[in-house]
Parts: structure tokens; C-alpha cells; sequence
């Protein structure tokens, strides 16, 4: 293993999410005067922590979302993840070899806690990540693309950046890692491999993975 530690994405890299969370946050966002398509989301949202949604909506209208926005947003997230959500298809597997193999890994997620562990439990993915495997923005002052996170992911689990690798599926992330002085693998299931031209590796199905970190 060329690796210490193995950092996970959440949001698209372990649990299969971005379609619910981006469809919804488009017909949120929309629903409050505030035109926004899927493809929208998916290109200015996905990978970001909420702070950016409501920055980016400042900036451009000079409106302010409700005060109860993310409440709602989420409230929304969760019930749908219950209905729909499903783990990344092959992520099981990884997971699998890497606890096989005794290589150290985690999840850093610039989604909130709840988040991480609704999906995690609505998945059966949470048998694979007790809470200290897991790093949300709420951890760090700033999120992704700031390299705070992963560095703090990385401290907390004794790992020099040096020494981690970081799976993302999105820019924001890659640019994050990057920053990290990380090694990132990029996954390119939903986000045109251009967008991640900044990872050191591509790779399009999660089963490919485990090959690819030895």
C-alpha cells in the first residue's frame, strides 16, 4: 500500500446522494425566487458546504435566504435519503479490502454530521465508519476548498498529509486536497473528467479503486 490513510468524500464517493440533495436544493432554491436547474447545483453546489449556497445567492441577488433554510433543506434531504438512498455501487467492496488489509481510512465530508450519519445508517454503511473515522466542515472553520478539513482529518488520525490520499468526486475537493498536499484520486461517475483535471488520477467505476491504491 503506497498510502497511510485512505480520506473518503461522502456525498457521491461513498453514498449515492448528489442526485437527491442537488434535484432538491434546485427545486428549493427555485421555490424561493431563485431560478436554479439540476445542472445548475450540480455545477456551483456539489462538493460545498451550505455556507457557499448561501454566499453565492447573497452575491448574485443581494437576497438573503430564510433563516430556516438549511433546516428545511435538510429536512427534505433526510426524507428522500430514507426513500432513495443507496450506497456508491463497489464502495462496500473497497471498504472491505482496505479493513482486510489494515489500512487506516475516513471520511471527510463538507456535509454536516447529521448528514454524514443519516446516510451512513440509511446505507449500512455506518458499520464501516465509527465517529472517529469521521470529519465534517462543521469541524473547520472553513470548508472545501480550503485545505482545513482535510488537514484536520489528516492530524486527527496521526497521518502526515504526505502520506494520505483523497478520493473526491468533486472540484471543490480536488482543489481542496491539492491544497492539502495530498494525492487525490478523482471519481468521475457524475462530474465530466475535465472538472477534475487537477487529480493526480481518474477513475469512472468505484471498483476500480482498490486496484489503484496498491
Amino acid at each position: 500500500m503506497r498510502y497511510d490513510l485512505v480520506i473518503f468524500d461522502n456525498d457521491g464517493v461513498l453514498v449515492d446522494s448528489e442526485p437527491i440533495s442537488n434535484r432538491l436544493l434546485a427545486g428549493y432554491l427555485t421555490e424561493l425566487g431563485h431560478p436554479t436547474s439540476y445542472e445548475d447545483s450540480i455545477r456551483d453546489y456539489m462538493g460545498s458546504a451550505m455556507h457557499r449556497v448561501h454566499d453565492l445567492v447573497l452575491e448574485r441577488t443581494g437576497r438573503r435566504l430564510p433563516e430556516d433554510f438549511d433546516e428545511v433543506f435538510h429536512a427534505r434531504v433526510f426524507a428522500a435519503f430514507e426513500r432513495e438512498l443507496r450506497p456508491v455501487p463497489g464502495v462496500t467492496d473497497v471498504l472491505e479490502k482496505l479493513a482486510a488489509d489494515g489500512v487506516p481510512y475516513c471520511v471527510a465530508s463538507s456535509g454536516s454530521h447529521e448528514r454524514i450519519r443519516v446516510g451512513h445508517r440509511t446505507t449500512g454503511l455506518d458499520r464501516w465508519f465509527t465517529d472517529e473515522r469521521i470529519f465534517s466542515s462543521e469541524d473547520v472553520g472553513r470548508g472545501k476548498p480550503a485545505p482545513d478539513l482535510f488537514l484536520y482529518a489528516a492530524e486527527r488520525m496521526g497521518v502526515a498529509p504526505g502520506r494520505c490520499v483523497v478520493v473526491e468526486d468533486s472540484p471543490l475537493g480536488v482543489q481542496a486536497a491539492v491544497a492539502a498536499g495530498m494525492d487525490v484520486y478523482g471519481f468521475t461517475a457524475m462530474t465530466p473528467p475535465e472538472r477534475l483535471a487537477d487529480a493526480g488520477r481518474l477513475f469512472a467505476d468505484m471498483g476500480e479503486l482498490a486496484g489503484l491504491l496498491v
